[in-house]
């Protein structure tokens, strides 16, 4: 019997069909090198399976007969950009009110949408920043089995809130005694909820350090989350090699969540010399969402955004584009987070020439996009179209640092070494 099981597995094997790591070469007028700031015409690029092997000029890479040649004639080439803060199981477009009572299978369904959606305007990596039911980490499993398209994500399962904060259920009345996943009261309760979430897959954590704008009863200055409460949620995660983010809109949580260690400050609107220093001397990065404010007071009323958050969204728009003016200006690490939901997805790009608007050079935004959110999420092989890296590439029709809009309209969309638009 085992002489049979040997011949059968054997026979097997050599009726398989080989698989060979596919070759793409990619001609274009130009690329953009992040890391050296400038603008190289005629290239090349020769990607190996899901890795860039070779950048050089046109003409220096002889390609075997196997491998793809892709022309993109009057394209520059970017490495493939990255949101640090997107919610992709909500719409912008949808009621406000109603929208909440979307199950989890629905919100699964819409973020397998706007995944897709994100990809295809040039996005290839995010941080999904908050979900109910884990919603997102299932949809990042199922783009990393090949089974939908979309953007490699780092998704944090529930944002960690205190009773009655900014990401508990505020909306639902009281005899529902609706809570949100990520309640925890106190150190020890807000290390446990960072457990459960890692323990369903979440790949970096949230938490909710100050009141916001979409949230109801809460008011956006105020601290939520103890310096305490933070440090735990930061400590655990940290612990467990994962990196944290804090939803801080008010200045004495900003600093509390930075003392605390945390990673990142998401929305960071109202930042004081001092929080400033102190983002400098920890080296901690800010992801500041300057473009959705204007969506948001053009069609919030018209989508069912109650008249407080709208009015707290007016409050917080001039100082928070203030902050990042200044932010940026003191040399602050700064990343690219748009908080897609707020707005539609696939808008992501539109944020770009508002940070430019808002006192940063094109070049400074576009590293915001790759270089810095490559550094925040510590992966050393994203992020920059150069030997070694994972092949994440956009192109766009011009040069991008001449015209920054260019990134808002993605003709040539590669992730991991597949190409998805073209």
């Amino acid at each position: 019997m085992k002489l049979f099981q040997t011949l059968a597995i054997a026979t097997a094997l050599l009726q398989a069909p080989t698989v060979f790591a596919q070759q793409t070469l990619i001609n274009a007028d130009a690329y953009l090198d992040v890391k050296k700031e400038k603008i190289i015409n005629n290239i090349s690029v020769l990607i190996d399976g899901n890795t860039i092997v070779k950048v050089a000029k046109q003409g220096t890479i002889t390609p075997s007969k196997n491998t793809k040649v892709v022309n993109l004639t009057g394209k520059t080439l970017v490495p493939g950009l990255m949101d640090m803060h997107v919610h992709l199981t909500s719409d912008a477009e949808d009621n406000f009110l109603a929208a909440k009572g979307n199950s989890v299978p629905r919100q699964t369904v819409k973020a397998v949408k706007n995944a897709n959606k994100t990809l295809m305007a040039g996005f290839t990596t995010v941080r999904n920043l908050g979900a109910t039911g884990y919603a997102v980490i299932g949809v990042r499993d199922g783009i990393n089995a090949g089974e939908i398209p979309g953007p490699r994500i780092w998704a944090a399962g529930h944002s960690i809130s205190i009773t009655g904060g900014h990401c508990d259920d505020n909306f639902s009345p009281p005899r529902a005694k609706s809570i949100s996943g990520g309640v925890a009261d106190g150190p020890w309760a807000v290390r446990a909820k960072v457990r459960e979430n890692i323990k369903y897959g979440a790949n970096t954590i949230k938490v909710c350090a100050t009141g916001g704008v979409f949230s109801k009863g809460t008011k956006v200055g105020i601290q939520q989350l103890t310096e305490e409460e933070i440090k735990a949620a930061v400590d655990e995660a940290h612990l467990r090699g994962l990196i944290a983010a804090a939803h801080a809109h008010g200045t004495n949580g900003i600093k509390a969540a930075i003392r605390a260690g945390i990673d990142s400050i998401e929305h960071c609107s109202f930042l004081d010399d001092e929080a400033i220093e102190l983002a400098l001397k920890h080296g901690t990065y800010m992801s500041c969402d300057i473009y959705n404010t204007e969506y948001t007071l053009a069609f919030g009323e018209a989508n069912g955004v109650p008249e407080e958050n709208i009015n707290k969204e007016k409050m917080v728009s001039k100082a928070q584009r203030e902050s990042f003016r200044k932010a940026t200006k003191a040399g602050v690490n700064m990343v690219f987070g748009s908080d897609a939901a707020i707005y539609p997805h696939g808008d992501n790009g539109k944020q770009f020439s508002r940070m430019v608007q808002f006192g940063m050079s094109p070049m400074q935004a576009i590293q915001a996009s790759t270089l810095h959110s490559a550094a925040l999420l510590q992966q050393d092989n994203l992020g920059q179209i150069a030997t070694g890296f994972l092949a994440d590439i956009i192109a766009v029709d011009g040069d991008p640092i001449d015209n920054i809009s260019l990134l808002e309209s993605v003709s040539f969309v590669m992730k991991d070494g597949q190409i998805y638009k073209q």
